[in-house]
């Protein structure tokens, strides 16, 4: 009897998933989104003077949320309100879920008190739209469709994390503060009209009422200028990340552990409710990237207003200098691989 030396075909498929996923996180991390990204981190960790000025930097982030919100309208124009609906329920579920299941670990594994686990768990049941947007830049470079809606998906899971994690605190405050009722009256209003959801949400009923039509008019601002926007955008991002890890000496190190293990946890809920909608790959991706992101901007300003009494070194570090930096460079590829295995294309 002739015996087979060609390895079992489970270790042929494990080595064909590994190598597609290499191949994926090699063109990732020499694109020049990557890279500038990269060059922005090494100015900061030499100590370089290079500065992105903050009218330009927020300049640019108006830019690139009015457009991605743009592009998703016009790409909804012509799909149906049912799937609108679905999407915006599961939304919803992502964003009560995630902060639930960051607090359980944060309480039970890392020992967190509870107004920093609160607070932590209030940025990981939001999102980054800074990873969305060169999740969708990735995708686009490789000619993988996703659907539209994901963009309203994005406003919808941006903001019931804060009042999540202002529940999960319990009301709690710092020992001789005083009552800040009216201030979170303040907050929940400032959370329902922050810039982002009205740019991200005016840009989507824009294109979803203008359509390709209206794309039409201005596809060279839209479209054309937008990697090169995104290049500066994130080499600002890689100078403020590593700055912001430096400045945080006194951040525990077994919690960097949880800014690695929350994405992949994050983006196993995203695929299964990928699933309950009936997503193609490239939507399934960027659901997962949604539900893996952490924010880094709308959440650390609306808990300091709310939670003072929260360590805001322990969350912004965890969701800017580490989970972003693991989504862009590791995520995007390993997301994009797990989708195409378990939704095609």
């Amino acid at each position: 009897m002739a015996l087979s030396l060609s390895p079992p075909r489970g270790l042929r498929h494990a080595a064909v998933l590994m190598t597609e996923l290499l191949h994926l996180a090699a063109g990732n991390l020499l694109s020049p989104m990557i890279l500038a990204f990269v060059l922005g981190a090494v100015a900061a960790f030499v100590r370089s003077d290079l500065e992105i000025p903050e009218g330009a930097a927020k300049a640019l982030a108006i830019y690139l949320m009015f457009a991605i919100g743009f592009k998703g309208g016009v790409a909804m124009h012509a799909a149906s309100g049912w799937a609108l609906a679905g999407a915006i329920m599961a939304a919803l579920a992502l964003s009560l879920a995630l902060p639930l299941i960051a607090f359980v670990l944060l309480r039970g594994v890392w020992q967190q008190n509870r107004t920093n686990a609160a607070a932590i768990a209030a940025h990981y049941g939001s999102i980054s739209i800074v990873t969305f947007v060169t999740a969708a830049e990735f995708l686009r470079s490789r000619d993988i469709p996703y659907e539209g809606y994901l963009v309203a998906m994005t406003a919808v899971m941006e903001t019931p994390a804060i009042l999540i994690g202002l529940m999960l605190a319990g009301g709690q405050k710092s020992p001789g503060m005083p009552d800040r009722t009216s201030e979170r009256g303040a907050l929940f209003r400032e959370v329902l009209v922050n810039g982002s959801v009205m740019l991200l949400m005016g840009g989507f009923a824009i294109g979803w009422i203008t359509g390709d039509a209206g794309l039409a008019k201005i596809r060279p601002f839209v479209a054309d200028l937008f990697n090169g926007a995104l290049c500066i955008f994130l080499l600002d991002m890689g100078l403020v990340a590593v700055r912001q890890g430096r400045a945080a000496r006194q951040f525990p190190k077994a919690l960097i552990l949880f800014g690695l293990v929350m994405p992949p946890i994050g983006a196993t809920c995203g695929f299964l409710a990928a699933a309950a909608l009936g997503l193609s790959a490239g939507g399934a991706m960027l659901l997962a990237v949604l539900a893996a992101s952490a924010s880094y901007i709308a959440v650390p300003a609306a808990m300091r207003l709310a939670l003072p009494a929260a360590n805001p070194s322990l969350s912004v570090t965890l969701a800017l200098a580490i989970t972003f930096p693991f989504n862009v460079a590791i995520g995007l590829p390993l997301y994009l691989t797990v989708a195409q295995r378990l939704f095609g294309g």
